[in-house]
């Protein structure tokens, strides 16, 4: 078959290019490194779901090396398949976007421009988007029409302009909590607001609704109200007839002419054969670290740095997000019986944000400073992190009935709330991909070396909101509050690398994501961020991801 595009990857960057394309009647390839799992193959198993990582790489296949900085400041090296956390987050048609937690936050017009509206940061990388949220705007509207989201608008300070008066599906059912969160923050003159999230409150097409499994992030989901990529786009993509999935398919190299055209992409199958397939255009979706890496090895005369890497950026300015997260618990003992028995019930959504200090006005930050999101949520049902906590009690281990009691106390007599701090993890020379020279993957590919350097105004942004979250956790009743906001990047969340950008020397794509150096290659997964917002990606890389297809289906048709 000849094919119009080739997509490698299909999570939340891919699947609005093979949906857009496929409905057009383009035909659609997409290559898809793991296997396709259907709805349902995904299980609320604890073991299989966030234990045993059965949806990501085996570590002795495929591994990073992972550079950081040690207790002493000394930057250290260390080969994911010995131990400590990797780069993976889904391995599967659909990618992450099968476990993400869904919430959909806007970026704010003043994220496009950043640097214009804040000024240069010492150590930092910053520079305003080449697009403005005007622009954007009508593809975060589309996102909420066709993969669905559900939520509220209420009014605040920093809220974005909209195309639409409020999201096409209504709020989820929340927890009581939530109220009490509205009414902690009013008590320190906080706004606190419904979040949305990419997760339908009532049956569309053949997706069934959320019925509050209480299993979310991290687990697939077995109704599809989840708007993964796969649920909410690729298997309407797949009805077209024009769209083919090739899952267990590893790239490993684009090739190219003299002319800087890719002419095939080199992929090893099922069978770890080596196979090639030739399309008009080529989109790489593959998330930012492994998008890097396979940019990285495509190497030929007309790249011999890596595909589109004349100037020396790709996988430069990784980004992941700023700021942490704090708990604490609210003792049942403390609560009314009535009050015990609302906040018993499992329902594990809260769904509200304070967004009051999006922007930061404030002395110790010079003036103003951007902030960041906070969210509140309560712990999930799953038993396993509850029983990890429970081991120790005043820093002892605990065992036999000294542990009993402590288990028993954490699942019958408390409840944990908690808080998450987004802000913007702002690019430095000392976060990037590179290839590493001796740790190879199974097919002897060199495996992608991530140095995650981080500035220090992530964390100092990240505390200022944390402070303002616990506030408003102790006048829910909460104790024991801790805090963990820190320098150390949250994997899930990962963009930048192949920045976008009107000028060829300061950016590897162009204001459409296509490549500068090479006229049939698009990146549409999180890498073309030059930065991230103070909000989680997922949302942005759709809508941007809807805006590109546009752009595709327009060159297609000139030729």
């Amino acid at each position: 078959m000849k094919y119009d595009i080739c997509i490698v990857g299909s999570g939340a960057g891919a699947g609005p290019i093979i949906y857009e394309l496929s409905k057009a009647g383009f035909k659609v390839l997409v290559l898809e490194k793991g296997p396709w799992l259907k709805t349902s193959d995904f299980t609320k198993d604890e073991m299989t779901a966030t234990r045993r990582d059965a949806y990501v790489p085996n570590l002795k296949d495929e591994r990073h090396v992972v550079v950081r900085k040690n207790a002493q400041g000394e930057w250290k090296a260390k080969n994911t398949a010995d131990g400590g956390g990797d780069m993976w987050n889904g391995s599967c048609v659909g990618g992450s976007s099968n476990f993400m937690s869904a919430y959909f936050h806007r970026l704010k017009p003043k994220d496009f421009r950043l640097k214009s509206e804040y000024g240069a940061i010492e150590g930092a990388n910053i520079v305003d988007w080449p697009i403005t949220y005007d622009e954007l705007e009508p593809y975060y509207a589309k996102v909420e029409k066709v993969i669905g989201v559900s939520g509220k608008v209420v009014p605040h300070k920093h809220q974005e302009p909209r195309s639409t008066p409020d999201y096409p599906h209504p709020p989820l059912t929340t927890n009581i909590v939530a109220d009490w969160f509205v009414e902690g923050g009013k008590k320190e003159g906080f706004n606190i607001t419904p979040a949305a999230r990419g997760i339908i409150s009532e049956p569309r097409e053949k997706r069934g609704a959320c019925y509050h499994s209480n299993y979310c992030g991290s687990f697939g989901c077995s109704s599809d109200a989840k708007a993964s990529s796969r649920a909410a786009l690729i298997n309407d993509a797949l009805e077209t007839g024009n769209c083919e999935i090739r899952p267990n398919s590893k790239v490993f190299k684009l090739e190219t002419n003299d002319q800087k055209e890719i002419t095939n992409v080199w992929y090893y199958d099922f069978d770890d054969q080596k196979v090639s397939v030739s399309a008009k255009r080529y989109v790489i979706a593959a998330q930012a670290v492994e998008t890097a890496r396979l940019m990285l090895m495509s190497t030929g005369p007309a790249f011999p740095n890596g595909l589109a890497n004349s100037n020396g950026l790709v996988g430069k300015n990784l980004l992941f997000a700023g700021g942490g997260a704090g708990s604490g618990y609210i003792r049942y003992d403390s609560l009314s019986d009535v009050d015990r028995k609302k906040l018993d019930v499992p329902l594990t959504f809260v769904n509200q944000t304070l967004l009051d200090f999006y922007e930061i006005e404030d002395d110790s930050f010079n003036g103003k400073a951007k902030g960041g999101t906070i969210d509140f949520l309560i712990e999930h049902s799953n038993p396993m992190p509850k029983a990890m906590r429970s081991k120790y009690k005043d820093g002892t281990l605990l065992y036999g009935s000294a542990l009993k009691e402590n288990l028993k106390d954490y699942f019958t007599n408390q409840k944990r709330v908690r808080y998450e701090v987004f802000c913007d993890w702002l690019p430095n020379d000392d976060c990037f991909v590179s290839l590493d020279n001796e740790v190879k993957d199974k097919w002897g590919d060199p495996v992608g070396r991530v140095k995650v350097g981080s500035h220090d105004r992530n964390v100092k942004v990240g505390n200022y909101l944390a402070e303002r979250a616990e506030k408003v956790l102790k006048n829910v009743g909460a104790i024991d509050i801790r805090r963990g906001i820190s320098s150390r990047p949250p994997t899930n969340l990962m963009a930048g690398g192949c920045r976008f950008g009107d000028d060829p020397n300061t950016s590897v794509l162009d204001k459409n994501c296509r490549a500068h150096e090479v006229k049939n290659l698009y990146v549409t997964d999180g890498s073309f961020m030059p930065t991230g917002g103070s909000v989680p990606y997922t949302f942005t890389i759709y809508a941007n991801s809807f805006r590109v297809a546009e752009k595709i289906i327009e060159d297609l048709r000139k030729k």
